[in-house]
């Protein structure tokens, strides 16, 4: 190798050695990419499955979901909107480290556990068609984001948890403000289909006690930013932990395998 080649060489190393990297912590904003860019051919197929699959889960998946919901009765907009649990980015941020599992997890183990808790039914195999439609949904909504990042509004906006909660006041709220769409009884609305127009939010057709959203302060966050809908932002921190301690603690299905969660110890104090 002569001089000249090692020099560049030397130096390209150099810049590679000192690129700042990525931390987990590190957010970037949350672009999501227009329809119209999904490919021609079998990726783009699977692609638009995914789409279906997530928006249409009851339907499309009758022997994994064992209740009434979509995965879209939380991940709003197609799993498009900020600190609603969007799904854009989330194809470069796993495998990520669970601290209700107590381990490191996959994307697809993770897509498994909102099928087991939220949608109370059964998980996917890792090499259907349907899983990898999903994952190809995913992949696509990440585009542009680098992988080890986070966008700006993944999860839930963050709420204080040290604020009290009093679940009469949250029935009151929940009369007046959530009980139009989702029912006085908590039941939801259905459409002529067989489906909900708004999801039930306790009951046989909602999650079960293992979801995050059965936890007080995760409900309290959605609810903080999203409800009621179209009007997210107008209820208090205080409002939206007290509603979320009076729907979170109704009747709902068990889940026996959450006596295994956080394994080493560190139980949030709201979790069922």
């Amino acid at each position: 190798m002569n001089t000249i080649k090692l020099r560049v060489l030397t130096l390209a190393m150099l810049a590679v050695a000192s690129a700042p990297a990525l931390s987990e912590s590190q957010t970037v904003p949350m672009p999501v990419p227009n329809e119209a860019s999904i490919p021609k051919g079998p990726m783009g197929d699977a692609i638009k499955r995914g789409k279906a699959l997530l928006t249409d889960t009851h339907k499309q998946l009758p022997k994994n979901v064992g209740n009434g919901l979509n995965c879209t009765s939380c991940h709003l907009n197609a799993g498009t909107t900020a600190y609603a649990s969007p799904w854009v980015g989330l194809a470069g941020a796993f495998p990520e480290y669970r601290s209700r599992s107590g381990k490191i997890i996959s994307l697809q183990e993770r897509i498994n556990d909102c099928f087991q808790r939220s949608m109370n039914g059964k998980p996917l195999a890792f090499d259907s068609a349907e899983m990898n439609a999903i994952m190809a949904y995913m992949k696509w909504l990440s585009t542009g984001v680098p992988t080890g990042t986070n966008v700006t509004g993944r999860g839930f906006e963050k709420i204080d948890t040290s604020l009290k909660p009093n679940p009469v006041h949250g029935k009151s709220i929940y009369t007046a403000q959530c009980a139009s769409c989702h029912g006085a009884e908590g039941q939801g609305t259905k459409n002529p289909q067989g489906g909900y127009i708004f999801p039930p939010v306790w009951g046989k057709d909602s999650f079960n006690v293992g979801a995050g959203m059965a936890r007080m302060y995760t409900a309290a966050a959605f609810v903080k930013h999203n409800m009621p809908l179209g009007q997210g932002g107008t209820l208090s921190a205080q409002d939206a932990v007290d509603v979320a301690a009076y729907f979170t603690q109704q009747p709902r299905p068990d889940y026996a395998a959450r006596v295994k969660d956080w394994p080493k110890g560190d139980k949030p104090k709201d979790a069922r």
